[in-house]
This record gives C-alpha cells, sequence and structure tokens, in this order.
C-alpha cells in the first residue's frame, strides 16, 4: 500500500543526515564516526577538507586563539566581469556563505602553551584562491610573528592564484615570499602545511618554502593540472602523481603528518625550532 512506501525523496534525506560519503573511496561513513575521525575515512584514510574553524580547534588550545587584521577584505582592481557575473558578486556570495572577508583567517594561539601565529586558508572561500586581501593578510602575519618572535605557521588549501584581480593576484606570490624571507633572516621559524588541495600560485610561493614543509596524507599538491602536463611533455604520468606521497618521495615535502598527530607534531617540533640556529638560505 502506497502509504507504507516512504518517498525516494524522504529516504535520501534519511541517508543524508545518517551517513557520509567518502568523496575517495565512496564508503558509507556514520556521521557521528566521520566527525569523530576528524574527516578522515576510516576506509581508505582520505583526509577530507577542513573548514578555518575546524581546523583552529584541531590544532591550537581551547580559547586561545585571537584572530588578527580579520577586517582585510577582497578587492576589486579590474572590475572583473565574465559569463557567470562579476567578481564582486562572487565575492560577495563567498562572504555570505562562509562568514569570512577573505580566503584565509590570522591570528595567535598557543599550541600546548607554546605560543604561534598561524594563517589557515579556506578552500570553501573561493577556492582558496590567492587575492590581494588574501596575500596582505599573510604579509601582515608573517610582520606580526617577526615583530613578537613567534613561529609561523601556514595551512595551505588552494587552487592558485585568483586570476579575477589580474597581475595584482600574481603580486601576491612575490610579496608572500618577501614576507617569509624576512622571518629567516631573522631566525624566526616557518612551517608550512600543505593540505588537499594546495595547487597553482600558492604552490609556487609561500606553501613550498618553509623551513619545513609537511603535508596531510593524500593530499594533492602541484601547479598545473594533471591533464594540461599529459598534454605539454606527451607523456602519461604515474598514478600518484602529484599526491603528497609522490612528493615526499621526490624530496619536495620533509613529512607527511597525519591529521590526528598534526597538534603533537608541533609540540614536538617547536622548542627544536626555535633553539636551533637558521642557516641563511
Amino acid at each position: 500500500m502506497a502509504w507504507f512506501k516512504k518517498s525516494q525523496k524522504s529516504e535520501s534525506k534519511e541517508k543524508s543526515e545518517l551517513w557520509n560519503i567518502c568523496p575517495s573511496c565512496k564508503a558509507h561513513v556514520y556521521k557521528e564516526e566521520w566527525i569523530a575521525g576528524l574527516k578522515v575515512c576510516p576506509k581508505c584514510n582520505y583526509h577530507d577538507r577542513l573548514n578555518y574553524q575546524e581546523r583552529l580547534d584541531l590544532i591550537l588550545d581551547n580559547g586561545t586563539f585571537k584572530e588578527i587584521n580579520s577586517e582585510i577584505s577582497t578587492n576589486d582592481p579590474i572590475n572583473f566581469v565574465d559569463a557567470k557575473g562579476s567578481y564582486a558578486e562572487k565575492a560577495k556570495a563567498a562572504k555570505k556563505k562562509t562568514g569570512m572577508n577573505e580566503a584565509v583567517v590570522t591570528g595567535c594561539g598557543n599550541i600546548n602553551d607554546i605560543p604561534v601565529v598561524v594563517a589557515v586558508m579556506d578552500f570553501r572561500f573561493m577556492g582558496g584562491s590567492l587575492g590581494s586581501g588574501t596575500g596582505e593578510k599573510i604579509l601582515l602575519a608573517a610582520e606580526y610573528a617577526l615583530r613578537n618572535k613567534r613561529p609561523y605557521i601556514i595551512f595551505s588549501a588552494s587552487g592558485g592564484a585568483r586570476m579575477h584581480e589580474g597581475i595584482i593576484s600574481l603580486m601576491q606570490m612575490a610579496k608572500t615570499c618577501a614576507a617569509i624571507a624576512r622571518l629567516n633572516k631573522a631566525g624566526v621559524p616557518y612551517i608550512s602545511v600543505l593540505t588537499h588541495p594546495t595547487t597553482g600560485g600558492v604552490s609556487a610561493s609561500f606553501a613550498t618554502i618553509g623551513d619545513i614543509n609537511i603535508s596531510e596524507p593524500g593530499a594533492l599538491i602541484g601547479f598545473a593540472g594533471r591533464r594540461v602536463i599529459e598534454e605539454t611533455i606527451k607523456q602519461k604520468l604515474p598514478k600518484d602523481f602529484q599526491t603528497a606521497e609522490y612528493l615526499l618521495e621526490h624530496g619536495f615535502l620533509d613529512k607527511i603528518v597525519a591529521r590526528k598527530d598534526m597538534k603533537e607534531f608541533f609540540t614536538q617540533f617547536l622548542p627544536y625550532a626555535m633553539k636551533t640556529p637558521k642557516r641563511r638560505r
């Protein structure tokens, strides 16, 4: 009888409320288990994206985070418009969706009582793209770390430079690298954490010049897309190309750290980094 049958829409809603589907292996995982496991698939170890708040909660001691330069927002220097609408409209939608003013949140806090400065990119905000506001916040956070002699940690998650801003977006690559260079000159540790995905202009600038570059397992890290590279060199690339594991094997990463171990890694590494004299690059 029809009244005993649940509609497909009702069943689909129940499933979405109970289960999370792993983006990698498509395994169904109870949502409670998914959240408790820090959004890491228990079947295939896929590390799903975290938003900035989830990342801060995971890494920093409770109640210690203080945001800096929160007022810095997007800029539209060339009044960009394409077939899908204006950049201004897209930025406004991203702000409403995420509650953020830019693709990165910066501030200071403690990791097991060790004072640090952090910058956390959030892929939800226009693919974590590097715009003028993003670069400015990363630079100012680096200067704050320099003044206060605190280790600087950046968690990258980005599709690359925000081309809606034209050449201004590309300038952020040099700008952020210059800020990191000043930290290096002063002996202030800089740790880069490359999360899934870290690509384009971000991977080609501040994300890969850390005193130590680490990543979460399975993260996509690269510059150009796989298809573009294959068409350019006329060769088939290895299956694991541009994964964190491939980069570690070829010397582009120093270590892969599971999400659950990340805070403990910093707790062990930071005291060593702050006591070890740095050699000029």
